[in-house]
């Protein structure tokens, strides 16, 4: 149940709570395997700098996940998170068809979110996410904590595939 007096906080997954260095070798590989990615995810380790940043602001705020994972891993993704003990909190996925940059599918949503909405911050790995957020007027932390993967940030921006 959300609580609308309290702030929103929103926290990406891939690389800001889950670590996902052991899958990068099926984005890397040509034809990339965004099935294997993908079916990889649960196997996940949790970011501790994320997780305890999540922890911490959901005492404050709503907690809010928005990430560009196809709605296809939505029950997946669930599981991590609660597996995680991580703040309930409603979960915004990418369509399966939508290939837009994650850029631009993230702003449209934060953007709604702040409708009537106070937004503390968005927590986000991706450089351009952060970038556009801010730029939108947005406070951003900027997740880097975990190690940048090359392949995902082309396939994020180019691909729009997570």
């Amino acid at each position: 149940m959300t609580n609308s007096s309290r702030p929103l906080a929103v926290f990406d997954l891939d690389n800001t709570l889950a670590g996902t260095a052991h899958r990068q070798r099926f984005l890397e590989a040509r034809p990339r395997d965004w099935d294997a990615f993908f079916a990889a995810a649960p196997q996940d380790p949790p970011l501790a700098e994320g997780v305890a940043l999540a922890l911490e602001t959901a005492e404050e705020c709503e907690v809010v996940y928005l990430t560009g994972r196809p709605a296809r891993c939505r029950r997946d993704t669930l599981d991590w998170l609660a597996a995680q003990g991580l703040p309930e909190g409603r979960v915004y996925m990418r369509a399966n068809g939508d290939r837009r940059p994650a850029r631009s599918t993230k702003l449209e949503i934060l953007r709604e979110l702040a409708r009537g909405r106070e937004m503390r911050m968005l927590v986000d790995d991706d450089e351009l996410v952060c970038q556009d957020a801010e730029r939108a007027g947005f406070t951003v932390v900027h997740a880097r904590w975990a190690t940048p993967s090359t392949a995902l940030k082309d396939a994020q921006e180019r691909e729009g595939r997570t």
